[in-house]
């Protein structure tokens, strides 16, 4: 019997059908160890020794695979061809060694780009050893991340209260983000103008035409700068006569796009689906790993984290016949195209992102997939097949006109575009072409010297713009651009930095928090070299240098950690005011932007005197004034607004707009920015009415009628028609509710607050009080993901008090911030519960006195790490329920009351 180890369930699966009863296929799930989550794990003085820990969902699994290993003939290790796979195979293997499972018995590695029948059986037959230079690329990365990561954000917390973390590869992601943000704040519009002419020919056929010169001087786009210089064009085309000087028509070739790569699938899913980089990737695995095709289970595409754009010899024989089937031998070139990329490392060894089978057409598989996944692979097979396709064929004809009026000259230009031949645009088109704005239109026929008829000349005003905030697509180009990180890990990255709330999502915008902006900042003044994109894009190059066998890994680790522990000790003596006035300096213009009135932005409005600056309390950074406590005035740090904008709409710089006047009062509601965000205010005083905007709410778009309904709440629906009690609706800590009669309902949404009405208000009355009666039941599942691939039973995802989960067998994991429910796979689900599982506490002991402690010393998710350590030390039974008391600041006598009392409960 040989045992075959993959990463995931699904993908052993698959493979076991493959392979048959000689083979026993067992999924590690993912990684099985990692550096433990403490100081120490990498160890610089001990030439970078490294401490790893088991996962604790994946010891029994460890332990499964071990058991089976040791009557094996042969151990074959399957996991993905990338330096990741390389890792995990690499981790079975020594903890395998270590558990002594491995006797005499041959270690194989395989790899294949597909999960297909061929593809398998083809790898089986060319084992070869564990990669140590891809493995030794795996170790540097692992370490840099750590030792960036564990040093550096002791040095946040500590100089920076409210910081959560810094990352090698996400700090420098988020810088972009903010940078970018600058960019828009600072930016000055520019006023420009556009003169057109509409033209006729002889034919009476209408163009449009632009100036491009006048009275001998070339115009740009942004050469017209006032009006007045406008107006002096517009009146000479107005009575001058109009000829062709020239007309010029040649073919313009537009070649396909290549194959997607990891970085291209993710861009292009996120404009053309509007899927984020891990959704699209996650979507992708489960096209990779193996979908039921009327009974059989089949990889769909090949691997899907590669940065090649070379499709192997089969497919593009495969992509060929498919394009003479479907589109003639008209759309295909005489040759196979050819692609190439600039990098060069291990991973572009892979082919590019294609079908396993051409044949298989999107319209044909699509009844298999849901929505989109259905969505994901058409997109990929029609990239595919487009990039063996022939050359799409344009005409681009440019007419150069000119206009007299005996004085003067004005030199105008019209441009048009047609397609003589489709090409590979018959079947795929990005969508968002960087073509000029007239490709698409068609000129009327025109010949030199022909006299032209002057229709109507316009001058229009335009103000430039500034640069687009950056999508997820628009953000992983600009990476791999740069050189930072690798492709396949973008999706984590970005994740990470919307889970740590430094980047929100707007619009399919990223926008950086205040929480970013501070930990750039902070980065920008004292660690500037580690968040430069220069800096960052060398280390990923070592990194594939350690992959090709070009650099030893330690070498690469000796010379970062020389100048990064040099930094961190300069850092040392650092007080929390020098770091204040030093991210205070560097984000003026985004915290106190000029309003272009002469008054001083810092200048505080309440006392007049005061000065502003940033400040740090309990809840994190704010704006207060120099002459606190004397003065009070404070407000959160200023929100950038919509896109294009240079600074928020929604509020003045001090912190404040007004909406109107409350028609019942005749006092002023203001909308303003406090330390827990935006609320409303009716009219001033010592303790005015104030509520805060509910979530979901967008300040720029808040008017008066929304600002009196918010304030307006609690508002009274009706009286109950059986027991005469009022019903009230309105917005609590849980969200909005209904209260009748010392009860509460909830109520679906924010909106209905302002609009239930009374049937409505009882039935969901009736309902909660109908669910009390039957005690505590569960959520209605919004999703049933089947039967748990290991233990059996349903495994659905619900909604809850407190947020999605999902649930299996009476263990429930809530879903991780951000995620959405919809989007949860089996493979996610079973992840969530085992580590939920996994953290669960022991059952109960008798006697229940010797037990209370241990559920007073239950760690937290927080905590888990240092649990586990000293869970490894003997220690008296007693030990950990003082200390879990002294944690809690109260002795240890009060720690064992609870306990005494539950055991005379029952």
């Amino acid at each position: 019997m040989n045992v075959v180890i993959v990463e995931s369930p699904a993908k052993a699966k698959t493979i076991n059908k493959y392979l048959g009863s000689g083979f026993t296929v067992l999924a590690s799930y993912g990684h099985v160890r990692d550096l433990p989550a403490k100081d120490g794990s990498v160890r610089p003085d001990e030439d970078f020794a490294m401490d790893w820990e088991i996962d604790g969902k994946s010891a029994k699994r460890l332990a499964e695979i071990a058991q089976a290993v040791k009557g094996a003939d042969k151990l074959i290790l399957a996991t993905d061809p990338d330096r990741e796979g390389e890792a995990i195979s690499w981790h079975v293997l020594q903890i395998l060694k270590e558990k002594r499972a491995l006797k005499a018995q041959p270690v194989e590695r395989v790899v294949f780009n597909a999960v297909t029948k061929q593809a398998v059986l083809e790898a089986m037959r060319h084992p070869r050893a564990i990669d140590a230079d891809l493995v030794d690329a795996y170790l540097a990365r692992r370490a840099l991340d750590y030792l960036v990561g564990f040093t550096l954000s002791p040095v946040l917390w500590r100089k920076l209260p409210g910081a959560r973390s810094a990352g090698r590869v996400q700090s420098v992601a988020l810088r972009l983000i903010c940078d970018r943000e600058l960019e828009i704040e600072t930016f000055v519009a520019q006023e420009y103008w556009s003169i057109v002419a509409r033209l006729a020919t002889p034919g009476n056929e209408e163009f449009d035409a632009r100036v491009t010169a006048f009275s001998g001087r070339k115009l740009g786009r942004l050469d017209v700068k006032t009006g007045g210089e406008a107006g002096q064009i517009r009146t000479m085309l107005e009575r001058a006569t109009f000829r062709v000087a020239s007309v010029e028509s040649k073919p313009v070739r537009r070649n396909p796009y290549p194959p997607f790569t990891t970085s291209t699938l993710q861009q292009a899913a996120n404009y053309a689906l509007g899927l984020s980089a891990s959704r699209a990737m996650q979507t992708a695995q489960k096209l990779y790993e193996g979908v039921d095709i009327g009974g059989e289970t089949v990889g769909l595409i090949t691997y899907m984290r590669t940065d090649g754009v070379q499709i192997a010899p089969e497919g593009v024989a495969g992509i060929r016949q498919v394009i003479g089937e479907d589109f003639g031998a008209r759309y295909l070139p005489e040759k196979p195209r050819h692609y190439e990329t600039k990098a060069k490392n291990a991973q572009e060894a892979h082919e590019a992102i294609r079908p396993t089978d051409l044949t298989r057409r999107p319209r044909d598989v699509a009844r298999y997939l849901d929505a989109e996944q259905a969505k994901l692979y058409e997109l990929i097979w029609k990239r595919a097949v487009a990039s063996q396709m022939e050359a799409a064929v344009l005409e681009r004809t440019t007419v150069e006109i000119v206009a007299e009026d005996g004085t003067e000259r004005c030199d105008l230009r019209a441009v048009g575009s047609v397609v003589r031949f489709d090409g590979f645009l018959a079947l795929y088109a990005e969508g968002r072409d960087d073509e000029e704005d007239e490709e698409g239109k068609r000129l009327p026929a025109m010949r030199e010297k022909d006299d032209l008829a002057r229709r109507k000349i316009t001058a229009d005003q335009h103000f430039t713009e500034p640069p687009p905030r950056f999508t997820e697509a628009t953000l992983v180009k600009k990476m791999e651009e740069l050189g930072i990180g690798r492709p396949s890990t973008y999706a984590s990255t970005l994740q990470v930095l919307r889970d740590r709330d430094y980047v929100t999502l707007e619009k399919r915008r990223l926008i950086p928090g205040d929480k970013g902006r501070l930990v750039t900042a902070f980065l920008e003044s004292f660690f500037e070299r580690y968040i430069e994109y220069g800096f960052t894009a060398g280390l990923e190059e070592s990194l594939d240098k350690i992959s090709a066998g070009e650099l030893s890994w330690k070498d690469v680790l000796r010379d970062f950690w020389r100048q990064f522990s040099a930094s961190i000790d300069g850092t040392k003596d650092l007080r929390v005011g020098q770091v204040l006035d030093a991210i205070d300096a560097l984000l003026a213009p985004h915290i106190f932007p000029d309003k272009g009135d002469g008054v001083d932005p810092r200048a505080c409005p309440t006392c007049g005197g005061g000065r502003l600056s940033l400040k740090l309390g309990k809840f994190g950074a704010f704006i207060g004034c120099s002459n606190y406590p004397d003065c009070r005035y404070t407000r959160q740090l200023q929100a950038s607004g919509a896109e294009g904008d240079a600074a928020d709409p929604a509020l003045t710089v001090d912190g404040t707009r007004e909406l109107g006047t409350d028609p019942a009062t005749g006092q002023v509601v203001t909308l303003r920015s406090g330390r827990f965000g935006p609320y409303v205010q009716l009219g001033e005083g010592e303790k005015p009415k104030r509520a805060s905007l509910p979530k979901g709410w967008d300040a720029p778009s808040l008017d008066l009628e929304k600002a009196l309904a918010l304030l307006n709440l609690p508002r009274e629906v009706g009286l109950h028609p059986e027991t005469k009690k009022p019903i009230q609706a309105g917005i609590g800590r849980y969200g909005p509710f209904l209260l009748h009669d010392g009860g509460y309902a909830n109520l679906p949404g924010v909106d209905e607050v302002f609009t239930v009405g009374l049937n409505r208000a009882v039935a969901l009355i009736a309902e909660k009080a109908a669910s009390r009666g039957k005690g505590r039941a569960a959520p209605a599942a919004l999703a049933e993901l089947g039967d748990h691939p290991t233990l059996g039973g349903p495994v659905t995802v619900r909604d809850g008090r407190y947020g999605p989960y999902v649930s299996h067998d009476k263990v429930n994991a809530t879903l991780p911030k951000g995620m959405d429910p919809k989007t949860v796979t089996m493979e996610i689900a079973t992840a969530l519960l085992a580590e939920r599982a996994a953290k669960a506490p022991p059952p109960k002991k008798a006697p229940a006195r010797k037990a209370a402690p241990k559920k007073a010393a239950e760690p937290s998710d927080a905590a888990e790490t240092t649990t586990k350590t000293a869970a490894a030390k003997p220690k008296s039974a007693k030990a950990p329920a003082k200390k879990a008391a002294a944690r809690a600041d109260k002795p240890a006598t009060m720690a064992k009351k609870p306990a005494a009392k539950k055991k005379a409960a029952g």
